[in-house]
């Protein structure tokens, strides 16, 4: 068996970042704390939720990154 140590893949970008949510008070915007990213697979079926945090109530938002992140 031989393996090919000099096909490094480059570093991929993330297709979505994951938030919780939190509703603000009365008239107030919501607070969006980043929890994690969202890598697609290379074969496009499906894709891996990395997560640094669990969000208290169970719901995660997915977003497509801006071209500033």
């Amino acid at each position: 068996m031989t393996y090919n140590r000099n096909t490094k893949s480059e570093a991929k970008s993330p297709l979505y970042h994951a938030y919780t949510v939190r509703d603000g008070k009365e008239g107030q915007k919501g607070f969006w704390t980043r929890i994690g990213s969202f890598f697609a697979h290379d074969d496009g079926e499906g894709g891996t939720l990395l997560l640094d945090a669990l969000p208290l109530d169970g719901r995660i938002v997915l977003r497509a990154p801006k071209a500033d992140e």
